[in-house]
């Protein structure tokens, strides 16, 4: 079973430091993605979160770690 799991996150910056977290605190085979996420009806790029996808073959990440990893820098893991 794989899984993906997606870190929301206020910049990117905090983004960017969370994907090399992941890479390195989890041992993740495959870099984390990032994606901006521009909030509904706003062009303005300081009113954008950034995703960090992480993809999760065999389903063997804590959902509860990457959440706290996600909340040190002030984002969250969304819910599937």
């Amino acid at each position: 079973m794989n899984a993906r799991h997606v870190l929301v996150l206020p910049d990117r910056d905090a983004a960017e430091e969370v994907a090399e977290e992941v890479a390195d605190r989890f041992g993740i085979g495959e870099e984390p993605q990032l994606v901006r996420d521009a909030l509904a009806g706003e062009d303005d790029a300081e009113d954008a979160q950034w995703l960090v996808v992480v993809e999760d073959p065999g389903a063997r990440l804590d959902p509860a770690a990457l959440d706290e990893l996600a909340a040190e820098y002030e984002g969250w893991l969304e819910a599937p």
